[in-house]
């Protein structure tokens, strides 16, 4: 008797290794990376193209966070020269990356030391270039199943590279002129799933020169993301750039709205 008990036993235990197996939560992978791609072509009495186009990259293992994120937008419209010829010229070109590592205090703690750089290219906008540097602490204020908020401070410096236009009949700039401030540095990030094919994340960023001539830049991305299959995502975001010092040719506020489709690897 005890020995067909023990064959039953033994016949079980494959099946039900497979149940606990089935039952355990899959291992969220340590690197994610996802790309977004957005295009608009117009033809007919203008013809005109743009494109925006972005890699995203994140790390988490163990107490240490790896974010790194890079875009591009590049318009071109179609216009008459003085020969009377149409050719394709660039109305928008500009790129920006950045970049922030975290490392937590404590093994899932709350807080963290943060250092975060930022780079930006813009051809048609007051500054031929903006970079800054910051390190400091941050928090993160809460996180549940479905939403999170994450804020941190410290200082930082900020190098801006001017653009300044010349008169009429003068080329598009005549002088560039360049800055290094220090700043203070806070920056938000909350994001919350709305259910389980939407997402909602806003991102807020502040970097306060110490003095009141010098430029402060401000920064704020609204974005929708929805779930088009388990890989394949459909986002629109609104992000607003403001900053207090720029040439009087130039506005103070930016802001772009775009339409992508993000692929997630």
């Amino acid at each position: 008797m005890n020995t067909k008990l023990t064959l039953a036993a033994l016949c079980l235990l494959p099946l039900s290794t497979q149940f606990a197996m089935a039952e355990e939560a899959p291992e969220k992978p340590a690197l994610t990376m996802s790309a977004e791609l957005g295009f608009l072509f117009k033809s007919g009495n203008t013809k005109s193209g743009d494109l925006k186009a972005g890699f995203n990259l994140k790390h988490e293992q163990d107490q240490w966070l790896n974010v790194f994120a890079i875009n591009a937008i590049a318009k071109k419209l179609e216009e008459e020269n003085d020969d009377g010829e149409k050719e394709f010229v660039s109305t928008d070109n500009k790129w920006d990356l950045t970049a922030q590592t975290n490392y937590s205090l404590e093994q899932d703690g709350k807080n963290y030391l943060y250092g975060s750089l930022a780079y930006q290219q813009d051809k048609f906008s007051g500054f031929v270039s903006q970079s800054s540097l910051s390190v400091g602490w941050g928090r993160k204020w809460y996180k549940t199943e479905t939403s999170s908020f994450f804020a941190d401070i410290g200082p930082g410096v900020t190098h801006d590279v001017h653009r300044s236009k010349g008169a009429s009949g003068t080329p598009a700039y005549v002088a560039e002129t360049s800055d290094t401030n220090a700043i203070i540095q806070a920056q938000a990030l909350y994001t919350n799933q709305l259910n389980e094919f939407v997402e909602f994340k806003q991102y807020l960023v502040a970097k306060q020169a110490f003095e009141s001539d010098k430029n402060s830049i401000y920064k704020s991305e609204t974005s929708l993301t929805a779930k088009l299959m388990d890989s394949l995502q459909f986002k629109f975001a609104l992000r607003v750039d403001y900053d207090t010092e720029i040439d009087a040719e130039y506005e103070n506020t930016n802001t772009e709205t775009s339409v992508t489709l993000v692929y997630s690897f």
